[in-house]
């Protein structure tokens, strides 16, 4: 068996290297995997790898099997699938997907990994965090049959959210950014695009996903009266002001924050993250998830292109790295 692996750390921010691990012997219960691809999730990385998390969120912002603490040294990533090389009968050579970092190969529960159905590519299995994201946000806002729904911000986290609401029978989807090559991915996945000028209002509910200020007002003018937005963005340590005059209380709106620390407390009783999880990746069996995948790039070149991807020099949704 291979002891060897090499992971990718953000030394401090800004700055990123590859480093050398040991892996420890697999025990009872426990699972060695190869990586065969992961993906930066890069709203939530960038904010990582440029040293945005506030301090009082170092504890609630860790990922699962995050080593280091922030600003740094620090391994963070949680979009990981692999091949089981040793474990249990049951998952042996079997496709995987788990919420660890950048890395060759790596150790973990058995219980930390979810089988890809087999109708699941792996390169398009990386995405399986960002829709159970869109999952969970689902199970928050709970949207009935024929409701208008925008959702505002294209990236990662509101096309996922757009791709699952596609399916809601009678429901009016509009994706919403102020970038227009962002229609070719709302029609992919089959819902409409607007920019935030032209996006017409009377929403049900809006789901917000920008990360931005102007977003987010925009998205509290888009509701019908008694509406909600559900919020999807993390700011990190910026501050952002909140339009609560003009219509929020005549219309009586709300906004509802979302996320996926923990399960909705609409499923809470009924449904675990491994089900969170397992979900997300029967839905990803819709190939119009593959338009979320924008570019890959070789794991040894990330220390190179992450400062690239968190600036936004190379724009992307999600970047598959390969292994």
């Amino acid at each position: 068996m291979e002891r060897d692996a090499r992971a990718f750390w953000i030394r401090s921010p800004g700055k990123g290297e590859i480093r050398d691990v040991a892996l420890p012997e697999p025990g009872p219960g426990e699972v060695l995997v190869r990586t065969v691809c992961s993906g930066v999730s890069r709203g939530t990385e960038s904010l990582v790898f440029n040293g945005n998390v506030p301090p009082n969120q170092h504890a609630i912002m860790r990922a699962p099997f995050q080593d280091g603490a922030f600003p740094g040294p620090v391994k963070y990533g949680y979009l990981n699938v692999g091949v089981v090389e040793h474990g249990p009968p049951d998952l042996l050579g079997r496709t995987v997907f788990c919420l660890y970092p950048h890395q060759t190969r790596y150790v973990v529960p058995a219980s930390a990994v979810t089988p890809v159905p087999a109708e699941v590519p792996p390169g398009r299995a990386i995405l399986a965090g960002p829709v159970e994201t869109a999952v969970n946000a689902l199970w928050d806002a709970a949207p009935l049959v024929g409701d208008r729904i925008a959702v505002v911000g294209a990236g990662m986290i509101g096309c996922s959210v757009a791709g699952v609401l596609a399916g809601f029978p009678g429901c009016d989807v509009r994706l919403v950014d102020t970038d227009p090559s962002r229609a070719e991915v709302a029609r992919a996945l089959g819902v409409g695009f607007a920019s935030p000028e032209d996006a017409e209002g009377g929403c049900d509910m809006v789901f917000h996903a920008s990360a931005t200020e102007a977003g987010l007002a925009r998205s509290l003018e888009l509701l019908a009266p008694e509406g909600e937005v559900v919020e999807l963005s993390w700011y990190g340590d910026r501050r952002i002001s909140v339009p609560l005059g003009e219509f929020f209380h005549s219309r009586r709106l709300t906004i509802r924050g979302s996320q996926v620390g923990t399960v909705s407390p609409a499923r809470r009783s009924r449904r675990t993250f491994a089900d969170r999880v397992a979900l997300a990746l029967r839905l990803l069996a819709n190939p119009a998830f593959d338009t979320l995948v924008t570019g890959e790039t070789p794991f040894g070149d990330l220390p190179r292109v992450m400062p690239r991807l968190a600036s936004g020099e190379l724009p992307a949704l999600c970047r598959r790295i390969t292994y």
